[in-house]
């Protein structure tokens, strides 16, 4: 018998989450604008508008730790961005959330995810293919070098 904790729930965000969706999101991402050269999309994104939407889940209690934003397209999941603050790496959040899109994919009965991540988010490089992303393409989107991965998901029947 173990006395570790249950891991938070991963639940959509609400408007009060705004303000933490938006720290988290900018814990994650800041560190790569120097190496990029530019801010990366996810900072800039209209968070409230996202929250809004239905777009958002987060998860961490009592504080937000993580947190997808995720749009259903007619024929795939797109993950539009993930985030784990950086006081949170290592407890296995990322892991969790993208476990979550996948689910949460398959409960749209949606046949696979896509992303994408800057060419110079070398990490990110190393991690999709560990959960089962493959490299789609690559090509600039305006101030961006983006590589572009697909997951599809074994859709199973009930």
């Amino acid at each position: 018998m173990t006395n570790e904790s249950p891991a938070p729930e991963i639940r959509r965000a609400t408007a009060a989450d705004v303000p933490a969706v938006k720290a988290v999101t900018d814990a994650a991402y800041h560190h790569y604008i120097a190496r990029i050269g530019v801010v990366p999309a996810p900072m800039e994104a209209d968070h409230a508008a996202n929250v809004a939407a239905g777009l958002v889940y987060v998860t961490g209690e009592p504080d937000v730790t993580g947190l997808v934003v995720v749009e259903a397209r007619p024929d795939h999941l797109f993950l539009d961005s993930i985030a784990v603050h950086p006081d949170a790496h290592g407890q296995g959040v990322g892991r969790r959330l993208l476990t979550f899109v996948d689910e949460h994919a398959r409960v749209l009965g949606l046949p696979e995810v896509r992303l994408y991540t800057n060419a110079l988010m070398w990490e990110n490089q190393e991690l999709y293919p560990r959960y089962g992303y493959e490299i789609v393409e690559r090509r600039t989107d305006g101030p961006y070098d983006r590589v572009h991965y697909r997951k599809r998901l074994g859709l199973s029947v009930i």
